[in-house]
């Protein structure tokens, strides 16, 4: 079973993850950017869900650690944003996300992008 750290400092969003993701995949959860950092060390997870805007050190920092550690920087980081104003997709991917999702989720377009990147 792959695994997928969550990165989301609101509850009710990562909830709404939870409940999507927890059949198909193991499922690691840290609410801001400095215990995903530690999370991605211990576990190396698959896939990383990366809200972008979290207290303490926040997504666009966090991706760009995370892209910066040898160790780390293969795994795909899926920019989740409830900001869709023009250039945060680019802003994103040059901070190192690998692909950019806007809140509300929609879920179609979520589970495509999780096959793709984890090929199932």
């Amino acid at each position: 079973m792959k695994t997928i750290l969550i990165v989301e400092d609101v509850a009710l969003n990562r909830d709404l993850l939870v409940q999507l993701l927890e059949d198909r995949y193991q499922l690691v959860l840290a609410e801001d950017g400095a215990e995903a950092l530690q999370r991605a060390q211990e576990v190396e997870p698959d896939l990383i869900l990366m809200d972008l805007s979290l207290p303490h050190v926040d997504g666009w920092e966090a991706t760009r650690r995370l892209k910066a550690d040898t160790r780390l920087a293969h795994i795909p980081v899926i920019a989740l944003s409830a900001h869709a104003m023009r250039g945060d997709e680019e802003r994103a991917r040059a901070a190192g996300c690998d692909d950019f999702l806007t809140k509300p989720l929609d879920e179609s377009l979520l589970f495509g992008k999780l096959a793709r990147r984890l090929g199932d």
